[in-house]
C-alpha cells in the first residue's frame, strides 16, 4: 500500500503488483541521518574495489551501486526494494486501474514469485492459474535470486506477446509450462445479481479510488431489481488481492455507522494514522456474509478485518492472505524511488493481520471460483433416458435448467452464504 500525501492530506493506497502499504514522502535530504558508520563504509568501500579490480568481466559503478541498494533492501523484507525511475512512474499506471499484462497478483516467496490471485478475466485467470502457485521460470530463465520489481516487468509488456510460466502447484507431482498472451487489464471494481428474493451478492475483484461509488451503484441495482431494500448481502472478496486503501476504507464505510475501520503504526509520527467511519449503512444494517480465501490480502483483509472487530458481517472461508505491513515510498533526487517497510496496520481491535491473516468465522475447505455448474452429485433428471414429469411442460423445463444454473447452485460458497444469510434474517425475526 502506498501512503500519499495530497493537499495536505494523507490517502493511503495499495500498489497492485507489490502487495503493500506505501507512503509517499519527500525527497531525500540526508538530514535525518544519524553518524555513519565509518568503518562499515570502509569495509564496502574495499568490496567494490575488489570486484572493479578482479571480476570476471567489466562492470560499471552505476550498475555496481544499484545492485548494492538492491541487495541491501532485499535484505530487510520480501516487500521493501528500490525503484528505478521506470518502476517508480508505474505505479501511477497500476492505480489508474489499466496497464498491460497477465492480470496476476504476485509477491516474492523464499526467491520464488508466489501467486496471491490472478485477477478476474484477465489472461492469467482464463489459464486457471490460482493462488499460491508458485512461477519459477519466466521464459524458461528462472526466477530465484532475482527482484520482484524484475518478475514484474518481466510479464508486463506489449498486447499480444506472449509468455510462458513454469508452475509449481501444490498436489501437482512437476512443475508444468502455461503460455498466456498479454493483454491490456482493466480492472472492472464491483459486479452483483440478486440471488433470490431480496438477498443480494456483489463481488469486488480490485480496491481502486472508485470501488465504493461502483459498489454503491450495484447495490442500488439489485434494490431496484428487488422492489425494496435487500434483505441481506454477500460480500465476495475471494482472491482479490488488494488496490487502494482509500478504496478499502470507502467500501468498509458503506456499511459501518462508527468506529476505526484500520490504523497504522510505526517508529514516525507520519506512520500512525486511523481511519474512522461515518454515520451511514447502505444496507441499513441488514445482515452480511463476506467471503475470503488465501487470495485474500491486503485491502480485502481490512475490509473483513473491519466488518468482523465491529461485527458487521459473518467472515466465511479460509485464512487470508497476511499482508499487513506499510511501505513508504521515498522519492529520490535522481527520479528514483526506495520503497521502505514502516509500518503495521491493525483492524479496530487492535489486531495485527501480518503473516497470520484473516480467521474466518466459519472455515470453508471448499473456496473454488466456478462458473461450471457443480458436480458434486448425480440427480435423477441427470440420467439419460430418464422419465419427464408428466406436469412440466417444456417450458418449464427451460425455466428449471435457468434455475440450476443460478449462481448459488454453481458456487457452493455462495450458496452456503445464502443460507446463512437467511437463518441470520430467521433469527432476527424470532428475536425482534
Amino acid at each position: 500500500m502506498k501512503l500519499t500525501k495530497l493537499q495536505g492530506l494523507t490517502a493511503i493506497l495499495i500498489f497492485l503488483s507489490f502487495l503493500g502499504m506505501t507512503q509517499v514522502s519527500r525527497a531525500y535530504d540526508g538530514s535525518q541521518v544519524d553518524a555513519l558508520p565509518i568503518e562499515d563504509l570502509r569495509l564496502f568501500a574495499e568490496i567494490f574495489s575488489m570486484i572493479k579490480r578482479d571480476y570476471v568481466e567489466p562492470i560499471d559503478d552505476a550498475t555496481l551501486l544499484r545492485d548494492a541498494v538492491r541487495g541491501m533492501l532485499g535484505g530487510l523484507d520480501p516487500h521493501s526494494g528500490y525503484l528505478d525511475p521506470s518502476s517508480f512512474h508505474d505505479i501511477n499506471v497500476d492505480t489508474r486501474g489499466e496497464f498491460g499484462g497477465l492480470g496476476i497478483e504476485v509477491t516474492l516467496d523464499e526467491g520464488v514469485i508466489r501467486v496471491v490471485a490472478p485477477i478476474d478475466g484477465t489472461p492469467a485467470d482464463r489459464a486457471g492459474i490460482q493462488s499460491g502457485d508458485l512461477i519459477i521460470r519466466l521464459d524458461g530463465k528462472t526466477v530465484k535470486g532475482n527482484s520482484l520489481d524484475s518478475a514484474v516487468e518481466q510479464m508486463r509488456g506489449e498486447p499480444g506477446s506472449e509468455i510462458t510460466l513454469t508452475i509449481v502447484r501444490e498436489g501437482v507431482d512437476q512443475p508444468f509450462d502455461v503460455t498466456l498472451k498479454r493483454a491490456i487489464i482493466q480492472l472492472h471494481s464491483a459486479r452483483g445479481e440478486l440471488l433470490e428474493d431480496r438477498y443480494g451478492y456483489v463481488r469486488v475483484s480490485q480496491f481502486q479510488s472508485g470501488t465504493s461509488a461502483s459498489l454503491r451503484r450495484q447495490i442500488e441495482k439489485l434494490q431496484e431489481a428487488a422492489g425494496e431494500p435487500l434483505t441481506g448481502l454477500v460480500l465476495d472478496l475471494r482472491n482479490n488481492p488488494g488496490g487502494v486503501l482509500n478504496g478499502a476504507v470507502e467500501v468498509s464505510d458503506l456499511f459501518l455507522r462508527e468506529g476505526v475501520i484500520v490504523s497504522t503504526r510505526g517508529r514516525t509520527a507520519d506512520a500512525d494514522y486511523t481511519f474512522s467511519a461515518t454515520a451511514r449503512d447502505v444496507l441499513e444494517g441488514a445482515p452480511m456474509v463476506v467471503l475470503v480465501n488465501r487470495g485474500s490480502a491486503s485491502a480485502s483483509e481490512i475490509v473483513a478485518g473491519a466488518l468482523q472487530d465491529h461485527g458487521r458481517a459473518l467472515i466465511l472461508g479460509t485464512k487470508t492472505f497476511g499482508k499487513g505491513s506499510v511501505q513508504t515510498i521515498l522519492p529520490m533526487n535522481n527520479g528514483a524511488a526506495l520503497k521502505l517497510t514502516t509500518a503495521r496496520y491493525y483492524t479496530p481491535n487492535g489486531r495485527s493481520i501480518q503473516a497470520t491473516g484473516i480467521e474466518p468465522d466459519i472455515v470453508s475447505r471448499r473456496l473454488q471460483l466456478s462458473d461450471q455448474p457443480s458436480r458434486s452429485g448425480t440427480r435423477e433428471a441427470d440420467l439419460a433416458g430418464h422419465l419427464q414429469n408428466e406436469s412440466t411442460d417444456s417450458g418449464d423445463e427451460a425455466g428449471a435448467a435457468e434455475e440450476a444454473e443460478r449462481l448459488q447452485d454453481r458456487d457452493f460458497e455462495v450458496g452456503e452464504a445464502l443460507n446463512l444469510l437467511k437463518g441470520m434474517v430467521l433469527a432476527r425475526r424470532q428475536t425482534g
